[in-house]
């Protein structure tokens, strides 16, 4: 079992930046590739970054690619989504997901509760 807890998000102006963290629980969070999900209000959550279990590879969305970075520290069992230059169309409620897979569709075996985006034009 992982669990995962999403911090990080706010309120932002466009062209601004956040940092999102998710922590997980459990001894083999380097077992799992981590995904981020947003989710738009009346909408279906879309991939936009995953991480390898080893940090080694990454995938990205074409919406946010040279805006997001994703990364991961192994020993602090986190995993973060760098997002520069954003849009008000990023707003969204974002979700990390893992899963021994690395997945760009949502069919991630564990979820967190997600953290609020907001940006402001």
């Amino acid at each position: 079992q992982v669990q995962l807890v999403e911090s990080g998000g706010g309120l932002v102006q466009a062209g601004g930046s956040l940092r999102l963290s998710c922590a997980a629980s459990g001894r083999t969070f380097n077992s799992y590739a981590m995904g981020w999900f947003p989710q738009a209000p009346g909408k279906d959550r879309v991939f936009v970054a995953v991480i390898s279990g080893s940090g080694g590879v990454t995938y990205y969305a074409d919406s946010v690619k040279g805006r997001f970075a994703v990364s991961r520290d192994n020993a602090k069992n986190t995993v973060y989504l760098r997002m520069n230059s954003l849009k008000p169309e990023d707003t969204a409620v974002y979700y990390c997901a893992a899963d021994r897979r690395v997945l760009i569709t949502p069919e991630y075996t564990y979820w967190g509760q997600g953290t609020q985006v907001t940006v402001s034009s």
